[in-house]
């Protein structure tokens, strides 16, 4: 394998003996690439591409059948990055929603965002080894726009998108590395999770897209696939028809973050579950969690990663290039 991936085709790296990057690696602020449909078959063959599929898969079986309460190892670059996010979640009470006569689409939103992108560099340099600090110019986009989208005030699966790329990102430049896996789904990636929807609520963000057309819930689908893959084999929630009870919701919601995301949804919706969750109705069917999770990756696939709408959004740069995969890889 060579310098350039440290996981994206799902095996691990000796990062006490291989550097993951090569000494004169030249970082690079990322840029939209896929520009038209014809472009789309450029970026499904993609060392980013790969890479972004890897690192999904990696963690998806790091977290199999593993509680959010598992004990696991939180290492001292893990601290700092939720360090990092629980500064940007206490800033949204410095921005409060405004009044304005739209029911959608609070415009303190704005506000919110413009100073989260005036502080990530600090936030960054704060959470990061001053060795990494070069990687900040790239990596800083990722997190920036893993948020919402300023203009429309909508937030969708691009921007959770974005957030899953600067994760893997910090994998790249050795920030994070395998013995991290647990904990970055677990306490950093659920953080994000959490912000999103505080974001979601306190200023009535839009679906991105046509109501959630790429997703399972009007937000979210990566949380239902790493969520999934945390049921495989847990008996409580068997078959996972049993999601769909409120009594399961309200016992494993802080436990299992397909349950959560399930909790969310009938939060924010009024009206049968099956009228308004239609795609999770139907997983309800399914007869084991191990087939719901290899189902939910297909269809993340098919549904999301091939969906031009979303794509031509997607930034590549020097960490998830659009270049094509190396063949000897």
């Amino acid at each position: 394998m060579n310098a350039e991936s440290a996981i994206g085709d799902g095996k691990t790296i000796d990062s006490g003996s291989v550097p993951i990057l090569p000494v004169n690696h030249k970082f690079v602020a990322p840029e939209k690439a896929v520009k038209t449909i014809a472009d789309m078959a450029v970026w499904e063959k993609s060392e980013a591409y790969m890479e972004y599929t890897g690192f999904i898969a990696t963690l998806n079986e790091a977290i199999r059948g593993k509680p959010l309460s598992v004990d696991c190892k939180i290492s001292q670059n893990v601290t700092k990055i939720i360090n990092l996010l629980d500064k940007i979640d206490k800033i949204i009470d410095e921005f409060p929603p405004v009044e304005q006569p739209q029911r959608f689409g609070n415009t303190a939103f704005r506000d919110w965002l413009a100073k989260i992108k005036s502080t990530t560099t600090h936030l960054l340099q704060e959470a990061l080894d001053q060795k990494l600090h070069l990687a900040i110019p790239e990596i800083k986009i990722y997190l920036e726009e893993s948020f919402g989208n300023a203009t429309r005030i909508d937030y969708g699966t691009g921007h959770e998108m974005s957030f899953v790329m600067f994760l893997c990102c910090l994998y790249k430049i050795g920030c994070l590395d395998v013995e991290d896996n647990v904990a970055t789904v677990f306490l950093i990636f659920n953080k994000y999770i959490n912000i999103s929807r505080k974001l979601q609520k306190t200023y009535r963000m839009e679906p991105a897209g046509s109501h959630g057309v790429w997703s399972l819930d009007d937000y979210q689908f990566i949380p239902f696939i790493w969520g999934s893959s945390q049921l495989i084999d847990q008996p409580k929630i068997y078959p996972p028809g049993k999601f769909l009870e409120d009594d399961i919701v309200d016992k494993y919601s802080e436990e299992y973050m397909f349950i959560s995301c399930i909790k969310y949804i009938k939060e924010v919706k009024k009206g049968p579950f099956a009228e308004h969750s239609n795609q999770l109705w139907s997983i309800s069917a399914v007869g084991s969690w191990t087939k719901i999770n290899q189902g939910l990756i297909k269809m993340y696939k098919k549904e999301v990663l091939a969906k031009f709408p979303v794509i031509q959004h997607v930034l590549f740069g020097s960490l998830l290039p659009i270049r094509r995969f190396p063949i000897n890889h």
